[in-house]
């Protein structure tokens, strides 16, 4: 279908690219921030697991999730569930589309459809990766691969068009808010994590010996990371650039440096010491609660929002202890708990006066402390619970038909050994000490040393004198 003179918005059209390779970004810093977090001998795995939904779920979003999630609701689709079934398949050109001009979008936004199907593909890789933090240490690769692709066609694709597309759970008849992923992709991923957890079992020697992270400077790297990449996961959501863009970015780096703080101010209070460990969960839990909330409320209350998710997470954190799952990346302590915080919280500080398209693109109202009652609270309580119920439910299924099928644990000699080796046959850190082609080890300089031979004898009486 071609449409005569589409109207191009340069700058917004710019934005929205650079949006889409800041969030891009987010996914290899998940790779470190979970790689950091690992055990040593199962960093690759790990990482690689978070690598994987980049091929795998990009091809699959053009393919199909694209028209699945943002195809228009009409006679064609499932009473709200999924988009047009034929509106933007893979084997279709919509090049000449423009976004909020000729397709059902936000209006006036003047982006090529192209753009706006790029963007929402990075969200849709990193949701999926998201869940991979929780079965580390244990699983197959090939049946993370499966469960990656079941659960991005079942669950997140008709999730994304309930919430985003116009879908019964963000448009007609709930109107629940969700700005940029917080139920989409947070709570969406971490009740999958929780459901994985319990399919896969607890890891060799959990609770009982040491799983502490290998190397903390990555882990802060990987989280860097992630702060940076998220402005565009936010502020880019609003898909066009104008005040709430800017609020969006506000709230973003407020809640998240006041998550930090709460966070570290739990640790200290608790463990007598404040960690960087913390700080970088802290970090990632802000990221997460205003997800949901940052264009919806102002930014005092994102402040406050941080501070309660930042502190609330860090607690959250030893449930698993306590009901004995082996969550083993705190997923479900961070995302699942981050998410709800975030989602609820625009029941409670919603602003139409902070941003007006809240009544005028899906009726929603103002939050319970702007005079609007209960109404949103419940509405976002329920579209939470609707999603957590879904996604957990379909992880369970998922994961028991790939463990009695193909198998989804390695085996107990591999995980004790080390994943890397036996899955992807290298290892994240090559300690051998022999350097090939010579009998000499390698220095730190990466240059051969001599071998022993080639060492002259010591004159012993120089020595001694």
């Amino acid at each position: 279908m071609v449409f005569a003179e589409p109207t191009l918005d340069t700058g917004n059209t710019a934005w929205l690219l650079a949006s889409s390779a800041l969030v891009l970004i987010m996914t290899p810093g998940l790779a470190l921030f979970y790689g950091g977090l690992n055990r040593s001998k199962s960093v690759l795995n790990m990482m690689m697991m978070s690598f994987s939904c980049i091929g795998l779920v990009s091809v699959l979003w053009l393919l199909y999730g694209f028209t699945f999630s943002f195809g228009t609701n009409d006679s064609t689709n499932i009473n709200y569930i999924l988009g047009n079934f034929t509106k933007y398949l893979g084997t279709k050109t919509f090049a000449s589309e423009i976004w909020g001009v000729t397709a059902a979008a936000p209006n006036g936004t003047g982006i090529p459809t192209y753009v706006v199907l790029v963007f929402q593909m990075m969200f849709a890789i990193i949701t999926v990766a998201l869940i991979s933090g929780a079965i580390s240490d244990r699983a197959k690769f090939g049946g993370w691969l499966l469960f990656a692709f079941g659960w991005f066609t079942i669950v997140y694709v008709p999730v994304a068009h309930w919430i985003w597309g116009g879908g019964f759970i963000g448009g007609n008849p709930l109107h629940a808010l969700d700005f940029a992923g917080g139920t989409a992709v947070h709570i969406n991923a971490g009740s999958a994590a929780l459901g994985l957890a319990l399919v896969l079992g607890r890891r060799i020697g959990w609770p009982k010996q040491n799983f502490k992270p290998h190397n903390v400077p990555m882990v802060a790297l990987g989280a860097a990371l992630l702060w940076f990449g998220w402005f565009g996961f936010n502020a880019g959501s609003e898909v066009t650039t104008d005040s709430v863009t800017a609020m969006a970015f506000v709230n973003t780096q407020v809640a998240t440096a006041a998550a930090l703080c709460g966070w570290c101010i739990v640790e200290w209070l608790r463990d007598g010491k404040p960690t960087m460990v913390g700080a970088s969960s802290g970090a990632v839990a802000g990221l997460v609660a205003i997800t949901p909330a940052c264009g919806f409320i102002p930014p005092y209350a994102a402040v406050l929002l941080g501070l309660v998710a930042g502190a609330v997470c860090a607690l959250a954190t030893a449930v698993k202890f306590r009901f004995g799952f082996d969550d083993s990346l705190d997923v479900v302590g961070v995302h699942f708990v981050g998410g709800w915080i975030g989602s609820l919280w625009i029941g409670l500080f919603a602003s139409v006066a902070a941003n007006p398209n809240i009544a005028a693109v899906n009726g929603a109202k103002d939050g319970l402390f702007y005079g609007g009652g209960l109404t949103q609270l419940g509405r976002q309580a329920l579209c939470s619970g609707i999603v957590s119920v879904f996604s957990f439910t379909v992880a369970v299924v998922l994961g028991l038909i790939i463990k009695k099928t193909i198998g989804f644990r390695v085996k107990p000699e591999v995980e004790v050994d080390g994943i890397d080796l036996a899955e992807h046959a290298e290892s994240g850190y090559d300690l051998s000490p022999t350097a090939s082609g010579g009998t000499g080890t390698v220095s730190l300089a990466g240059v051969a040393a001599p071998s022993a031979e080639s060492v002259p004898e010591p004159d012993v009486e120089k020595v001694a004198g």
